[in-house]
């Protein structure tokens, strides 16, 4: 394995999903900026169920768990549920070991129906990974419903945005 470690957290329960579309360009634009290794956890696809214990987590969370915790950068990447993130998202990162994220880079995306959706990067994601201690990056990145075709993002800002989070964040990454 080499190039930086970069584990997606999808907290969108479609496939294929906007939210995951946003991650695709953001990805192939980290991935012209420095070599990079993905991983993809699918809370959805996890089977959480009523898992309240890490402890309890059957082995496939558990190694999904341990490659969050483990990646030189996460991307928490989620769409806009009533003003916050999707319950199961909370739930996967509610079983993370409280001290495994600290001072790790996370590179916060969300999706929506509106512009007004992209307060929950300031007022629920950063305050998630900020109980973990984790180095959120400075610039969090947003699309709306009507900045895709379909899955696929157009919007040029939301592009330029990706480019200048992910130049600001190449600073707060380990070399690869």
């Amino acid at each position: 394995m080499s190039g930086l470690r970069v584990a997606v957290v999808n907290g969108s329960p479609n496939q294929p999903s906007k939210t995951m579309g946003l991650v695709d360009v953001i990805l192939e634009t980290l991935g012209g900026l420095t070599p990079i290794t993905v991983s993809r956890i699918d809370v959805y696809r996890l089977g959480l169920g009523g898992t309240i214990e890490r402890s309890e987590a059957p082995p496939d969370v558990e190694t999904a768990l341990r490659t969050a915790e483990e990646a030189d950068l996460l991307i928490a990447a989620t769409p806009v549920f009533r003003g916050s993130y999707p319950g199961m998202f909370k739930q996967f990162f509610d079983l993370v070991d409280q001290y495994a994220l600290v001072d790790k880079p996370v590179l916060l995306a969300a999706t929506g129906g509106g512009d007004h959706h992209a307060l929950v990067l300031e007022h629920a994601l950063r305050p998630l990974f900020g109980f973990f201690q984790a180095l959120t990056l400075p610039v969090a990145v947003f699309a709306s419903a009507g900045d895709f075709d379909g899955t696929v993002l157009l919007n040029p800002r939301v592009h330029g945005r990706i480019q200048i989070a992910l130049e600001s964040a190449v600073r707060f990454l380990p070399a690869a």
